[in-house]
């Protein structure tokens, strides 16, 4: 039987594009190895924040399956990978899902076929990596097969910009490639971009994370200076954002979370090096925002020293400690450095997360909080990493004998604020 879309990956970028293209009228099959997502989409589970129980029941009533079987691949006139592509131990990118797919998609892969790359990476994957994969079946890309990259630009609980009316950037092999891309994606989204090519279409991704990387590390380390100068950055940056042109407000925190931030740039300063250079900008802005975890850490004993508490042996709780606000993600959260510089310190860390029932790291279960009232009241410190809306952080500041504030939420005098 022959559907209109396979998905490879069924993660937060694959499982709502399966949802845009079920919702247009597509036959949609999802490819997944973790047989765990597959059935518990299959038994109506969503285990994506974006994609409701309810969304995933109007696409399984639309047709939509999924499956840990790679025979449904060759059934596809289109085949879409958004597969994850995270760093390897040494810092390089690690592309073997991406490859992995490749090899199941040429397995099958059928004359007419559209195949498109939507996994961040380097410039150059899609022509260097993916296509001698794909052609090892036989066919020519842009001859036999069409082939095109086609970043996603998912942001996980962004309740104002979804993936229908966020612009989607196409870039194609060759240009009869780019142009069924862009006729594909031109049923899903309200506007598409078309790059001269693949590699364009590679770095835009790249480019876009990068610059808020950069423009974060930048006021991480203005946060540190301000404090030493005795200014507020807070107020300096809500100062500056009133002008209506030339400056974007960016704010310090605890570090930087998610899969695309603390990764993609990774990606582009590999393979700057590949060619003999330094990418000094990202190597810098890596170095800042790495280093914001030990310096919370900093803050945190000297609070507790103003108390008259050593460190070691008290009692800290954090609060949020998923990436960013209002979502179950947890990927590079600045929590997990927190915790671990807490722990080695000798704090007994506990947390509280309305969207976390449950956190382990490095094998060991971090203990969680039910009564938040409570455990504010019984921990020495406690530290705001993640401003969930749920959280009345008004009474977190009334409750908690001492209060961190990381996200710039609560300014009062017994606060303190990074």
């Amino acid at each position: 039987m022959t559907v209109d879309l396979a998905v490879v990956g069924l993660g937060y970028v694959g499982l709502p594009l399966a949802r845009e293209a079920a919702a247009v009228g597509m036959s949609v099959v999802g490819h997944d190895l973790d047989a765990d997502v597959v059935a518990g989409l299959n038994a109506g589970r969503s285990h994506v924040d974006d994609v409701s129980d309810d969304d995933l029941a109007r696409m399984l009533a639309a047709g939509f399956t999924a499956s840990a079987s790679r025979e449904w691949l060759s059934e596809a006139q289109t085949v879409v990978i958004c597969v994850p592509t995270p760093l390897s131990p040494d810092g390089g990118p690690d592309l073997a899902a991406v490859t992995g797919a490749a090899q199941a998609i040429a397995a099958g892969l059928r004359p007419g076929v559209l195949v498109v790359l939507e996994s961040t990476t380097y410039p150059g994957t899609t022509d260097e990596i993916l296509r001698p994969i794909l052609e090892e079946s036989g066919l020519r890309a842009g001859t036999d097969f069409a082939l095109a990259f086609s970043p996603e630009r998912i942001d996980p609980g962004n309740k104002t910009h979804g993936l229908r009316d966020t612009p989607k950037i196409v870039g194609g092999h060759t240009p009869e490639c780019a142009a069924r891309a862009c006729a594909f994606y031109g049923k899903l989204v309200d506007t598409v971009v078309r790059a001269k090519g693949t590699r364009e279409a590679e770095m835009a991704k790249l480019l876009e994370n990068t610059y808020r990387h950069v423009n974060i590390a930048l006021v991480n380390e203005l946060a540190i200076l301000c404090r030493e100068l005795g200014v507020d950055i807070w107020d300096a940056i809500n100062c500056a954002a009133t002008k209506p042109f030339g400056f974007q407000a960016f704010h310090p925190g605890a570090g930087v979370g998610g899969h695309c931030i603390p990764i993609d740039p990774n990606y582009l300063s590999y393979k700057v090096r590949t060619l003999g250079y330094e990418f000094r900008f990202v190597e810098l802005a890596r170095e800042i925002n790495h280093r914001m975890p030990e310096y919370v850490v900093r803050r945190a004993q000297d609070m507790l020293n103003e108390a008259e508490k050593p460190l070691h042996g008290s009692r800290v709780l954090l609060l949020g400690v998923t990436y960013k606000p209002d979502i179950a993600d947890c990927r590079e959260s600045p929590a997990v450095p927190v915790t671990r510089l807490l722990r080695k310190l000798g704090t007994a860390v506990a947390y509280h997360d309305p969207f976390v029932p449950e956190w382990e790291l490095d094998g060991e279960r971090v203990p969680r909080v039910g009564d938040l009232t409570a455990a504010l009241r019984e921990h020495d410190l406690t530290i705001l990493l993640q401003d969930h809306s749920a959280y009345d952080l008004r009474a977190v500041a009334d409750d908690a004998r001492l209060l961190f504030d990381t996200r710039g939420r609560v300014f009062r005098p017994d606060v303190e604020v990074l």
